[in-house]
């Protein structure tokens, strides 16, 4: 018998929680509901869910608190569903830990669609993490820092290949901006995120078919980017 995904859901509105409940199989999953920061913090950590699913406005406080706590002691997927739609708002709760956001209302289709990617990557990294990766005609080998394309080799720069495999290792997520300049160039240049637009720009037209709509590296406008595999 198979057993069953655990999914610990923090909202507060009760309609949103049967909608979630509903797009959900049961016989797939096992679903325990909290409405507030410190009910999911006592849960959480008997429940080990596989996979969360919280607002960041709650009765008793910011959801971001749980965020940061739930953190500290597990990997699982987080998913943020928050009715704040300002870009600062979803930086810092990607900054705080989780791996992806909607912003209310949301498609249910949609919300499927990213819990059943976030599935399969989660499988995927419980295997040994790779070093090499594959996307359209892109070969990257992580730990001989080569890349090719249909074949020939590309020449990418020492920022532009640290870019690259910061993606590639949190492939189908948002990195933010800030994480990639504390990452990559320091915390002394958090704030020349001009940078980081020239190099991926540069990225886009060394790997992109058509780098001005990428199919690969795509922008979370004011908040990261996210690279689809």
């Amino acid at each position: 018998m198979q057993l069953k995904k655990k999914l610990l859901l923090l909202e507060d509105d009760a309609h949103i929680r049967k909608m979630i409940r509903q797009c959900l199989p049961d016989q797939e999953w096992e679903i325990a509901e909290v409405v507030t920061v410190a009910e999911a913090i006592a849960v959480a950590a008997a429940f080990e869910p596989d996979l969360v699913i919280m607002d960041l406005g709650l009765p008793d406080g910011d959801g971001k608190k749980f965020l940061r706590s739930f953190r500290a002691g597990s990997n699982a997927t987080v998913m943020v569903l928050t009715a704040r739609g300002q870009e600062q708002e979803k930086v810092f709760a990607l900054d705080a830990g989780a791996d992806d956001y909607l912003t209310k209302p949301f498609s249910v289709v949609e919300l499927q669609a990213r819990i059943r990617a976030h599935l399969r990557r989660s499988a995927a990294a419980s295997q040994q993490a790779p070093s090499h990766y594959q996307f359209g005609d892109i070969d990257v080998d992580l730990q001989a820092r080569r890349v090719s394309r249909g074949g020939q080799l590309l020449h990418l720069t020492p920022k532009e290949f640290d870019l690259l495999s910061l993606l590639l290792v949190n492939a189908g997520k948002v990195v933010t901006q800030r994480r990639m300049m504390v990452e990559i160039w320091g915390p002394a240049f958090l704030d020349q995120t001009h940078y980081l637009r020239i190099y991926m720009g540069h990225l886009r037209h060394k790997l992109e078919q058509d780098p001005a709509r990428p199919r690969f590296i795509l922008t979370e406008t004011g908040v990261g980017y996210r690279l689809e595999l």
